[in-house]
């Protein structure tokens, strides 16, 4: 007779969630409607794509920048992303002398309405101990190395405090609309294991 349970840790996550979406929607207990709405809000609404045209409006806009670094909540909230996990949302800037990476050392506080939901890798933790012990080290595991004299602050975001990174605009992009800007910015950017390239 075959275990059950090596059965289902060999099931990868997708197939485990339809299985689980399929039993909960076959009892009554949810509409798959409901649920292919969720999915479908934070994969559309919610998700890196805010965060980044925030970030581009930053960057082409002196006055919002200095609003988004006053009172992140509240510039975010202008361009029209808010709510759940993004009640107070705290942006840092990166510089050629300071360089900002976030990190939730208790369990995996993150601001949904301009990052979507949290990478495995944030989750994670050896993620988690090592970004505040040795951040970089950490940093230049994941791809991206640091000169010496640049300084590395880590954030820990909690349910009080959520952290952004507004990142560094890259050189040669002073062309660009604000839409393109937006295209070069990624999470892990805005997450501070990644810097924003030009192209």
């Amino acid at each position: 007779m075959a275990d059950s349970t090596n059965t289902a840790e060999r099931l990868s996550p997708a197939v485990r969630a339809e299985a689980l979406e399929s039993l909960l929607a076959e009892r009554g207990l949810v509409k798959s409607e409901v649920l292919d709405g969720f999915i479908n809000r934070f994969v559309h609404d919610v998700g890196p794509m805010n965060g980044a045209k925030v970030v581009a409006k930053a960057w082409t806009d002196a006055e919002y920048r200095a609003q988004l670094l006053a009172d992140g909540t509240g510039a975010i909230g202008q361009l029209g992303f808010a709510g759940p996990q993004g009640e107070h949302i705290v942006v840092v800037e990166n510089s050629d002398d300071v360089h900002n990476v976030v990190v939730c050392t208790l369990c995996s506080c993150y601001p949904w309405p301009v990052l979507g939901l949290p990478p495995e890798w944030y989750k994670d933790p050896a993620y988690r101990s090592r970004m505040v012990r040795e951040p970089r080290t950490l940093l230049s595991e994941m791809g991206l190395d640091l000169d010496d004299d640049v300084e590395v602050r880590v954030w820990d975001s909690s349910a009080e405090n959520r952290y952004l990174v507004l990142p560094q605009r890259p050189e040669g992009t002073e062309d660009l609309s604000e839409e393109e800007l937006a295209s070069l910015v990624t999470r892990d950017a805005m997450v501070g294991v990644a810097k924003v390239g030009s192209d």
